[in-house]
This record gives structure tokens, sequence and C-alpha cells, in this order.
């Protein structure tokens, strides 16, 4: 019954779609359906469902996880507070008359505030309500402008330091810790600061890329110069939220702070500003805690039923199977590469971001680092697809989030040509970074990058663990 994972999958996909109810319903539904018909067949083994309470607490007893409420909370945070409001003005009048200033304003707004605001719903729920009725009023098309909020809110995909990015650096150090075990080869493993690291280059091509695509086409349009100019509280509002974002973002990606604490540090910061300019006052503190509450609340829940799923997976033996298939994928590492990406294509255009971390990234990652040991170009890839994935309409979670928060319906077909040029150059970023997997490393140090040592029986790798356990002798007197 080997099988039999690989058809849960595609239950959770089905029932996803035909019923539109909570993936970690869905997940735990067809885990319990799964494993009571393993136990009546003979399967799965009764004692190994029973270690599912231990297997849950020991991954919520990860220090990390701490920053998901963190992340909730600054989305709710931006969600209810005039921040992008000014930091779009103030980014439109830096434009001066340019017709392409508005599209610009939207992009860099996106590049600043998607990585706080922990998901693509959240940062589509802001630009929809802050920057689409500018944009409307400035006469930008109902399809570009779609397009400019489906591309600015995925940008906190792949910018660290994102709640996306914290999730799948968690993920694939355990996947990675997996496929080392089974190719017994000494390596470094990886950590989140090497994914964040290995998405820098990459998301920089990718926003500068964007940006030189909304210019071009802007300048198609007809200026309009601005009826009111920002005041000088806008602009030191601006000045502040760019120069903090900028900090916040190097001061993690050189290691200065960990994600836990940039989280805390862009919460407290967010919730100062509210204070200050009043933006929290008539109950709007207590929504934002209800907001909280219940993202965080849905996003544990989907945790542990992704564990579940994953546990109940590998019990029918899928994971040998998946294994033998990728194994047999032609290419070496390029092949495995490709493989990712076109998993995680198709992933997304049934799941978001979160589900695709907590469900496929542990089933699927490590049978593909096997093959392709270089963990930080792996992931790269995933973020860059998983991106792009959001962002083909008509069914990309990106476009439909964008249809159904925006006033102005536009037709599919206008979304379509909007959004080519923008896929144009997601796809050049993809096929540079499959070319050349140092794209991946370029802001990595020196001392992150652990050549590969040698390839050990399970004797010398025993004998290796045990010599580190071993405590130094005792000084003496």
């Amino acid at each position: 019954m080997e099988a039999a994972g690989l058809w849960m999958l595609l239950a959770v996909a089905v029932v996803l779609l035909g019923t539109g109810l909570p993936a970690f319903a869905v997940l735990m539904g067809v885990s319990v359906a799964a494993s009571a018909i393993g136990l009546i067949f003979g399967a799965v083994e009764p004692s190994l469902l029973t270690a599912l309470p231990s297997r849950i607490i020991g991954l919520l007893e990860n220090d990390l996880l701490q920053a998901l409420p963190l992340y909730v909370f600054m989305g709710a945070l931006l969600n209810r507070l005039p921040l992008a409001d000014r930091l779009f003005r103030c980014g439109v009048a830096l434009g001066g008359r340019s017709s392409a200033a508005p599209a610009l304003a939207t992009l860099g707004l996106g590049a600043l505030l998607a990585p706080m605001n922990g998901s693509v719903g959240a940062s589509v729920a802001m630009l929809s309500r802050s920057v689409a009725p500018k944009l409307r009023e400035r006469n930008v098309p109902a399809g570009e402008t779609t397009a400019l909020v489906c591309v600015a809110s995925t940008l906190g995909v792949v910018i660290p330091p994102s709640l996306v990015l914290i999730l799948l650096g968690d993920a694939m150090m355990r996947a990675h810790t997996e496929a080392t075990n089974v190719t017994k080869v000494m390596v470094r493993i990886v950590n989140t600061q090497d994914i964040f690291r290995g998405a820098l280059v990459p998301a920089a091509l990718f926003l500068v890329l964007c940006l030189s695509v909304a210019w071009l086409l802007g300048r198609r349009a007809p200026a309009r110069p601005e009826k009111e100019r920002p005041r000088a509280s806008e602009w030191l509002t601006a000045l502040i939220a760019a120069l903090f974002v900028v900090g916040l973002l190097a001061g993690v990606a050189a290691g200065y702070f960990y994600a836990v604490e940039a989280a805390a540090m862009g919460g407290t910061a967010l919730l100062l500003f509210g204070l200050a300019t009043g933006g929290l006052r008539g109950g709007a503190f207590g929504a934002v805690l209800r907001d909280t509450m219940a993202v965080s609340g849905a996003l544990f829940a989907l945790f542990v039923a992704a564990t579940t799923f994953t546990l109940v997976f590998r019990a029918f033996g899928s994971d040998r199977l998946l294994d033998a298939w990728v194994s047999h994928v032609p290419g070496g590492a390029t092949g495995a590469a490709i493989t990712v990406l076109v998993v995680f294509a198709l992933s997304a255009f049934v799941l978001d971001a979160f589900e695709i971390v907590f469900v496929i990234v542990p089933i699927v990652m490590p049978p593909v680092l096997t093959r392709a040991p270089d963990a930080v170009w792996i992931s790269v890839l995933a973020l860059l697809a998983l991106q792009a994935s959001f962002l083909v309409p008509p069914s990309g979670y990106a476009v439909m989030m964008a249809r159904g928060a925006l006033l102005d319906k536009a037709p599919i077909r206008q979304i379509t040509r909007a959004l080519a040029p923008y896929l144009a150059a997601q796809l050049v970023v993809l096929a540079l970074v499959v070319l050349l997997p140092s794209l991946a490393h370029l802001a990595q140090p020196k001392s992150a990058e652990a050549p590969l040592v040698e390839k050990l029986d399970d004797e010398t790798a025993r004998k290796r663990f045990n010599d580190m356990l071993k405590l130094p002798p005792p000084p003496e007197d």
C-alpha cells in the first residue's frame, strides 16, 4: 500500500477544490480516514500513531515558531494603520512628473512591507485597500492595477525576512537532516540564515527587473501631476519606515539578530507608530489582537494537521515510493531541481504558501536533497517557483485574491496581458538560478560554505557521533 500516501494527496486536492473547507480540517480529516483504513488492513502500525503527540510537542517546542504570531501581528497592524498610504504618496512624489511613478511606488511599497505582512493574502488585502483606489484615481487601467497588486504582494515570498522564508528555512533544515541521514555524507546542515542569504541576490534581481518593466510600461501613459504634495510629517514617517525596514533586512542577512528578534522589533515599531498617530483608537487595537489570534490559531492548526498528514503518509511507506521515483529522474542535480519547480508550481494552484511549506516540503524535499545536496539552491528555486505560480492567471493564488479584493473586476484577459512581462522577468530569474547555482551563494559568508567531507558507513558515523558526545576530562587540581 505504498501508493496510499499519493492517494491521500489527491484526496486533499479534490476536497479542497470541491468543498472550500479550511486546509487544516481537510488534512486532518484525510489523515484520520487514511489511518483508519490502514489499521483495518494492517498497513499501519498502531504504535506509530501513538508517537504523534510527542512528535507534535517536539516540533512546537521550536523557538523559531515564536516569530509566527509576531508576523501575523505585524500584518494585522499594517492593514489598519495609514503607513502604506503615506509611503505610497511619498513614493509617487519622488517620481516627480513621471507617468511610471505610481507603478514604481506600488512595487517599492510591496518590497518594503510585504515581507512584514506575513502572507500573500494579507499583502493583497493591504494593497487593495490602500493603493488600488489611488491607482484608480490616476487612471491606471484595472488590469494593470490588478497585476501591480499581485506582483507587489508576492515580493514578500522571496524578500527576507518574511514568514514564508522563516518557515521554509525550518522545514528545509529538517529535510536536509533526513537526507544526510540517508546519504551518510558529512555536511553542514542548512539553517534559516542560509536561506535568507541565498534568497537575497535572486530577490534583488527580480525586483530590479520588475521595476524596469514598470518604468518601461509606465512611460507610455500620460503624466499626471499630483494635486497635493505629502506633508513634512509624511515625509518623515516614510523616511524612518524605509530606513527601519532596510536596516532590519540588513541586520537579519548579516546575522546580527535572528528572525524572532526581527519580528519582535517590527511589531513593536508598528505598535508605537499606531499609538503615536492615533490609528489604534476606538477598538482598533482589540480588532488587531482578535485578527492576530484567529490567524495564528489557524496557522498552528495547519501545522499540527500537516504534521499528522506527513506521519500517516510515511506510515504507508509512500516516502520510499517517492524516493524511488526521484532517483529515476534524469539529469542529476539539475533534474532534481526541475522536479522541485514542477511540484511546487502544481501545488501552488491548490495550496497556499504555508500549506506547501508544511505539507509538500517534508514529503518532497528529503528525496530531492539526496540527489541535489545543495539545500540553499533548492530552497531558492522552490521560493521562485512558488512566487511564479501565485502570479499565473486565472488560478494563481495572488490573482484570485486580488480579483476578489479589488472593486474594479478586470477581465482575466487584461490581467494576463498585464502580468505577462512580470512573469517573463520571473522566468528569466528562474532560468538564471537553475543554470547558475552560484547566484544562491553570492551573499553567503565564506564560513558558511562548509565543503563535503566524506561518505561514511554506519559504524564510522556512529563512532564519530559518540566521540562528539564525550565530555572533556575534569581539570586537574
